[in-house]
């Protein structure tokens, strides 16, 4: 555990550091091109290629030292960050370096993300699992906790350069610490040289009963969660200023930290797959209740709720993942999951705001086809009421995933020994 340990802190600040990175860069596009579109390239730069490659580095961390690659990763990001710091200091004020700097570091930063999620089946012992789920978790969440509100400070006395300085820091700091724990394991690779590619992955986990089925269902969990995560801002704006919208990102936050918490301190012993049924149930009933009443304390009461059980979901995915699968196939295992669940993700990113804005919103809307019928009735008709009957559907949709989760045999079946 002391391995281990080390290790997270070396991702905490890290975290923290990009989570930093990320939020002086929106305020810097948003100040040079005053366009949410350029803020949400910087954003798809950033997300895309680490999901596009994660088979990939998946493949690597099954081949080769897994540390080495995280230091790899993490040593070679900080080049994306460093051509973004020159072309500022040359004077450059178009975003194009930012955006080839972002990718960049998210090209490396997929080496990165596979390797550290089979090391800590590494240095671990199964009872371990959940605990160090939580507390990754944890440091996950800093950079939307922690990060914004130090960016914060640091831009009212320095610029952009100087957090991007601070990230380039966090990165050397996570290497030496990596460092730190690579000395003393022994570094297995794999016998064979056999050339593995992602529709063999995909075959191969067939050989383990209850996987494939988890991950299909992951898939659609990550979907109507990605829905959510688009869709609750542009309805709090409808009630509220953009101030009460950056409280209720961290409420968010702060929802996830709780249950990351209490899992970190008290650990998931048994039952995995039904704790991962029932805290999917839950779930879905807070972001459906969400959708149903225009009044920010209700809304960010039910946020809070969904996101605090979301910590169950991942952890008890994550270590039914864990004890499934053999040490030596985790990397290129964990790459191709990473790959198959966030696409659910992006499809969401991708039509929320299509339907939200061409559809839902236009039905709901005081004169429109839905505002008389029985569901006009109950949740109300006017501006935001879309996006509430599309946070009730996706709620439905969650309820309906974690039943299938529920009654799937094959996952019933994943259990920690």
């Amino acid at each position: 555990m002391k391995k281990f340990l080390t290790l997270w802190f070396g991702e905490l600040i890290s975290s923290i550091g990009g989570g930093m990175s990320a939020f002086a860069m929106t305020i810097y596009a948003l100040k040079v091109t005053n366009s949410v579109t350029a803020v949400s390239l910087i954003t798809l730069l950033a997300f895309l290629p680490t999901v596009l490659l994660a088979p990939f580095g998946g493949f690597l961390a099954d081949r080769y030292d897994r540390r080495a690659l995280m230091m790899i990763g993490d040593s070679f990001s900080v080049l994306g960050l460093l051509y973004i710091v020159l072309n500022l200091n040359i004077g450059s004020t178009n975003l194009s370096p930012i955006y080839i700097g972002v990718t960049i570091s998210a090209v490396f930063s997929s080496l990165v993300e596979p390797a550290y999620r089979a090391t800590v089946s590494d240095l671990l012992t199964k009872d371990e699992y959940a605990k160090a789920s939580g507390m990754v978790q944890l440091a996950a969440s800093s950079r939307y906790l922690i990060s914004p509100a130090l960016a914060g400070f640091f831009l009212a006395y320095f610029d952009i350069r100087f957090i991007l300085c601070l990230d380039i820091l966090s990165f050397l700091v996570a290497v030496l610490l990596i460092f730190c724990v690579k000395k003393g394991i022994k570094i297995s690779k794999q016998k064979d040289k056999e050339r593995i590619s992602f529709g063999e992955t995909w075959k191969l986990s067939r050989s383990y009963k209850g996987l494939q089925s988890l991950i299909a269902m992951m898939t659609l969990v990550c979907f109507f969660i990605g829905l959510v995560q688009i869709l609750v801002e542009p309805l709090v704006l409808n009630m509220a200023d953009t101030q009460t919208v950056g409280i209720m990102e961290a409420l968010c936050t702060v929802g996830l930290l709780v249950g990351s918490l209490w899992i970190g301190v008290k650990g998931i012993h048994r039952q995995h797959a039904a704790i991962l049924a029932q805290a999917g149930l839950l779930a879905g009933l807070f972001i459906g209740l969400c959708g149903f009443v225009m009044n920010i304390w209700w809304v960010g009461i039910t946020i809070f709720l969904f996101f605090m059980t979301l910590a169950f979901v991942n952890t008890c995915a994550d270590v039914l993942v864990r004890v499934t699968i053999p040490n030596e196939l985790q990397g290129r295992i964990w790459g191709m999951i990473s790959f198959i669940t966030q696409f659910g993700t992006i499809i969401a990113y991708l039509c929320a705001g299509f339907l939200a804005d061409r559809l839902f919103e236009p039905l709901m809307a005081k004169q429109g086809a839905l505002a008389g019928t029985i569901i006009g009735q109950l949740i109300g008709s006017g501006a935001g009421r879309g996006i509430g009957l599309m946070l009730i559907i996706s709620g439905i949709g969650l309820i309906l995933s974690s039943l299938l989760i529920g009654s799937n045999r094959s996952i019933k079946q994943m259990k920690v020994e």
